[in-house]
């Protein structure tokens, strides 16, 4: 029987959406979804304490970075006793999950066994349906994986077309880092203009560039959405104090309109995978309201 060891979240959901989660043998200490996977054994763990605030967050990565450390640490031993035929992993970020480098070196104890890696690499909406496949082709499944991919592009096309044709297009700001500042890119900005908004901050295809309050402020948007990568519901919850601490954040129509939400970034919106789908609705409800109504309120996202 295949076994599959994978080092990062949506890849792991990638997996389970395409029918082989009974091939899991192995998960990274992100991997929570669907719930069934937090039984199998944990092989990464960050190098740097994950618990303070996102100012503290920032400053340990940053240091690890300066001195050529890993970010992540992959058990070596336990992945060699799992014995995996294939192991997923990503490229397109080193802060925020295992890296090729990180298995390459835990797999030296591997030796003998053929091990097939597969490093995925979204940067767009359109990266991440061919993730779906190459981790289809890599399990031996490319027919399930473009079934997979047409039932989540059907979703993103539906919901396009429905939020294409309301009148409004509010103008959208969607943070991803609270302390230092980041706004947010990658496919997060698709996913903005696919709900019916208008993103004023980020651009589809690139990494989350760097934001100041003051620049914030001169953008002025209608509806600003929180959504601090890797930090579910109550976490950013707890975060907000930063945001509010800042006298341009008070100026902002957003706010004074109490159009500010935060979503659960970890789960959905930095994550992807399958529920970049569920991320659209999310927005879709939050920006229509009186079109949309998916029933993520409270679970995926709340009014701040």
């Amino acid at each position: 029987m295949l076994r599959v060891v994978s080092l990062i979240a949506s890849a792991t959901e990638i997996t389970c959406a395409l029918g082989f989660e009974d091939a899991l043998v192995g998960r990274s200490h992100e991997c929570d979804y669907p719930p069934g996977v937090r039984n199998l054994p944990q092989l990464s763990r960050p190098a740097f304490p994950t618990g303070g605030t996102s100012g503290a967050i920032d400053l340990a990565v940053k240091d690890r970075l300066r001195r050529a450390l890993s970010i992540y640490e992959v058990d070596a031993g336990r992945l060699a006793a799992l014995a995996p035929d294939v192991i997923l992993t990503q490229t397109q970020c080193e802060v925020c999950a295992v890296t090729p480098a990180d298995v390459e070196r835990a797999a030296c104890d591997l030796a003998g066994k053929a091990v097939r890696i597969v490093a995925l690499e979204p940067n767009r909406l359109g990266d991440v349906w061919e993730d779906v496949r190459t981790v289809a082709a890599a399990l031996g499944a490319s027919e399930a994986g473009e079934r997979l991919v047409d039932r989540l592009r059907r979703r993103v096309l539906e919901i396009g077309a429905r939020a294409a044709s309301q009148p409004s297009r509010p103008s959208v700001a969607v943070i991803e880092w609270i302390d230092p500042l980041m706004a947010a890119g990658n496919w997060v900005p698709e996913l903005v203009e696919l709900a019916g908004g208008v993103n004023l901050v980020g651009e589809a295809g690139r990494h989350s560039p760097a934001l100041t309050f003051e620049g914030l402020e001169r953008l002025d948007p209608e509806v600003t959405i929180v959504s601090p990568c890797g930090f579910d519901l109550q976490r950013t919850r707890r975060e907000l104090p930063a945001l509010e601490a800042a006298t341009e954040w008070h100026a902002l129509r957003s706010v004074r309109e109490g159009r500010v939400y935060l979503v659960d970034g970890n789960a959905y919106f930095h994550r992807p995978g399958p529920r970049l789908v569920e991320s659209l609705e999310i927005l879709a409800e939050i920006l229509h309201p009186g079109m949309f109504h998916f029933g993520h309120e409270g679970t995926g996202w709340m009014r701040g």
